[in-house]
Parts: C-alpha cells; sequence; structure tokens
C-alpha cells in the first residue's frame, strides 16, 4: 500500500475513534463554558480512544441530538499514560479507568445559572440514555413508536406512591388516547393505556415478562411489518423505566461569571 494513502487510512481510523458524529471533545479549559452554555449537556468520560458497544449506543444517541439546540452532547477523553489528558477533570468528577465509559447529564438552572448534574448507571442502551435525558432534563428524545406525552404520563405512573394517584394518570391517558389521530396513533397510545392498566394491576414486574414475551414472538416467523410493530411495543414497554441514576451534588461553575 502507498505509504500516503496507510497514513491517511490510520488518522481517518483513529479520528473516527476519538470522537463519534455529534460529539464535541471537551478538555479541561472547555468544559465548564461549553455546558454553561446549554440548558442541558450529555457527557461521556472515557478512554482517550473509545470503542465498543458502549461508545456506538452513545453515538447513536449523539446523532438524534444533532439538530436539537438545547442539547449540547460532548466526550472527555481521559489518558493514563503521557502528559495525562483530562485527568483533572476524571477526578473531580471522581471517574476511575475501571469506571469508563461514564455518562452524566448537566442541567443549567434558569434561575440562577448553577449545574446539577446526575450520573447515569443504568444498563447502557439507546434507550435507557433518552429515558435518562428525559427525566433528569425534560428534554424528549423518542423511540420510534414513541409518544411524547405518553411516555411522560408514564414517569408520572412510576413515580406515583398511592394506587387512588396511579389510577388517576391512567384515566389521564385515557383521556389523551382519545384526542390521539390517526389510526397508527390511536395503536400506539393503546399499547400504552392498556400497559398502564397492567402495571396498575399486577406492579412493574409486568414490564419486563412482557418484554420477554414480545421478544420471544419477534424471533419467530413474522413479517417485517409485524416485526416493527413489536419492536415499537418494545420500545414503549422500555419508556415505563425510571432509569438508575445517581443523584449528585449540585456544582456552581466557577466560569459562570465569566460568559
Amino acid at each position: 500500500m502507498d505509504l500516503s494513502l496507510f497514513l491517511l487510512l490510520c488518522f481517518t481510523l483513529v479520528s473516527h475513534a476519538i470522537n463519534c458524529p455529534g460529539c464535541t471533545p471537551l478538555d479541561d479549559l472547555t468544559f465548564d463554558k461549553m455546558i454553561n452554555k446549554f440548558p442541558a449537556s450529555i457527557v461521556k468520560f472515557d478512554v482517550a480512544y473509545p470503542y465498543g458497544d458502549k461508545h456506538d449506543e452513545f453515538a447513536k444517541v449523539a446523532k438524534d441530538a444533532s439538530e436539537m439546540s438545547e442539547l449540547f452532547v460532548g466526550e472527555v477523553g481521559i489518558k493514563d499514560y503521557g502528559d495525562k489528558d483530562n485527568e483533572g477533570l476524571g477526578l473531580k468528577f471522581k471517574v476511575t479507568k475501571d469506571d469508563m465509559p461514564t455518562v452524566f447529564i448537566f442541567v443549567k438552572n434558569s434561575e440562577d445559572g448553577s449545574i446539577n448534574h446526575h450520573k447515569f448507571s443504568g444498563e447502557f442502551k439507546v434507550e435507557n440514555l433518552k429515558n435518562f435525558i428525559r427525566q433528569k432534563s425534560g428534554i424528549y428524545m423518542p423511540l420510534q413508536g414513541c409518544i411524547e406525552q405518553f411516555d411522560k404520563l408514564a414517569d408520572k405512573l412510576l413515580k406515583a406512591t398511592e394506587e387512588e394517584e396511579r389510577k388517576k394518570i391512567v384515566r389521564e391517558a385515557e383521556d389523551e388516547w382519545d384526542r390521539v389521530e390517526g389510526m397508527k396513533g390511536q395503536k400506539r397510545a393503546e399499547v400504552y393505556v392498556k400497559v398502564m392498566r397492567k402495571v396498575v394491576r399486577e406492579g412493574a414486574e409486568f414490564l419486563k415478562k412482557e418484554e420477554e414475551r414480545v421478544k420471544k414472538l419477534m424471533e419467530g416467523k413474522i413479517t417485517k411489518e409485524k416485526k416493527e410493530e413489536m419492536q415499537e411495543r418494545v420500545n414503549i414497554l422500555r419508556s415505563f423505566t425510571i432509569q438508575d441514576v445517581q443523584d449528585v451534588q449540585d456544582v456552581q461553575d466557577a466560569t459562570k461569571d465569566e460568559l
């Protein structure tokens, strides 16, 4: 292979590995300033040259967020050798080599400009990361087949502690179902309502059992259209998940007054 072509190929591969499309690299000098410019920022702390399934899942979120002006997506690459780039950021947020990749969301308080940050600790999947973003920032990132107003009702239902409160939320969903237009939208809304009713009667354990049942059906001989319909059902079921997160102490950025 020609040497110049080989070097170009190496550069392309390394560049692709450093940051996923839609992810902005951050360092000690740019971190605070960037997250202060957006209502919310989702940031992955990882090795300097990230790769693998978790990196790919985060990349999918970054791609879907590329046209969302209110959400910033960044990556912090931490080196444990040489100049040890971004080691300070790792120490600040208590991210060790064994923890990587770790994702935080930084949410700006509109009243005083302070930054609240939360650590994601659920299963590293696109749907869980999107639920995490929605639940901690209010920014909606839909999965195929999901409906925003019903996803928010799903959040309310899982957080409700009293049975009467849960029944009230189901009634809200039923009323919302009546307002949905179009056959496809009606079918999706119907799935939400039926799942909510089951959750109220049987508890959240129903969600896992139902997802396993639908996935098993998807493995059989079914049409492409039916498989897509079932995948939408799985996506809706996954909307009924309160993400396992660690709320971290609020941070007041020192650079806030400079912006």
